[in-house]
């Protein structure tokens, strides 16, 4: 599928994860690493998504562990882009950690990721502007 002039290209992606006992250090609680793996993860999607190229990481800024995420918490992970340049695509990600019984989410993590849209033979290459609006759902 490609967009066309028509098409606002998709800006959002969500990830769900349950994080288990290897996820988690001695306190039980989400590795960092594992945290920003996810992280890069989703950053990767929304960008390839939204660019329909391949796409690396360039940088990652500011990531924030605002609450620790704990063993039996689902993990939603979200992507969303926020600014674009010639061939870069600025991504904020969140995680929302949410307790299954209770329903409760908070959001534990921020940060920004810069990726970088890839030609056919490993150069930047231009991606779609960011649209002005984009519609809600």
């Amino acid at each position: 599928m490609s967009s066309t002039p028509d098409t606002i290209p998709p800006t959002e992606i969500s990830m769900a994860e349950i994080v288990f006992p290897n996820h988690t250090n001695h306190l039980g609680t989400l590795f960092g690493g594992q945290a920003l793996a996810w992280m890069d993860k989703a950053a990767f999607l929304a960008a390839a998504r939204y660019s329909r190229r391949t796409v690396v990481t360039a940088r990652s800024d500011q990531v924030d562990f605002k609450l620790p995420i704990r063993i039996g918490q689902m993990v939603e992970t979200i992507g969303r882009i926020v600014e674009v340049g010639r061939s870069s695509m600025k991504v904020e990600v969140e995680l929302i950690a949410e307790d299954l019984h209770t329903g409760e989410r908070k959001l534990c993590t921020r940060g920004h990721f810069v990726m970088i849209a890839l030609d056919a033979d490993g150069h930047p290459t231009a991606v779609p502007p960011l649209p002005d609006a984009i519609p809600g759902p």
